[in-house]
């Protein structure tokens, strides 16, 4: 027999895990323990980890139309970005290094070639750090760009981004709209459209 997926929705994990020890009838657990014992079922670290991802995914809920799977880490990697869409330091982390990256892919040019210096350019107009070498590299060992072996050009890889990078896409490219309307300039959209 097939199970039917069944979603539970909790306002207060706190005032359900006490009514859980209760029905448990067991002085074993707290309902503490509980409460970390439900946030590793549900694919958390522990409490602290959950509060923190729904806490990031209820700010985030007024920026975005598509959910992420990790609003934290979503949540980390927009604040890599200046108001205006730009990448200001490279980060530390590695997760939120690929998902600064899927931003910067999605204005690179889709189905041609282009040389270096191009690719070079459309990196400097979207980061405030002046490493393109860094961000150019990164993408081909990510396989979101791969380059010809003497180096002559380079081609956008046609990878779907995954759900969380989708929506630092989509907020980065808001920010880069804005950052055109109040240039003037052309605007880079997103996914190289």
């Amino acid at each position: 027999m097939s199970k039917t997926p069944l979603s539970l929705h909790l306002s207060d994990l706190s005032d359900f895990t006490r009514a859980l020890a209760r029905e448990l009838k067991t002085d074993r657990h707290s309902h503490l323990t509980l409460m970390n014992m439900i946030a590793r079922a549900a694919g958390y670290q522990n409490v602290q980890h959950l509060r923190a991802s729904t806490a990031a995914t209820r700010r985030l809920k007024k920026d975005e139309d598509t959910p992420s799977k990790d609003a934290r880490l979503v949540e980390r990697t927009l604040t890599q970005f200046d108001a205006e869409g730009r990448l200001r330091q490279w980060p530390a982390k590695r997760g939120v290094q690929t998902l600064a990256l899927w931003a910067l892919w999605s204005v690179m040019p889709a189905q041609r070639s282009v040389s270096e210096k191009e690719v070079n350019a459309c990196l400097n107009n979207e980061h405030l750090f002046q490493d393109p070498a860094t961000l150019r590299r990164t993408m081909i060992s990510n396989e979101m760009l791969a380059r010809e072996n003497d180096g002559s050009a380079y081609n956008r890889l046609s990878n779907a981004p995954p759900q969380d990078a989708l929506v630092v896409i989509q907020t980065i490219a808001k920010r880069r709209k804005l950052r055109a309307s109040n240039s003037g300039a052309p605007k880079a959209t997103a996914l190289g459209t």
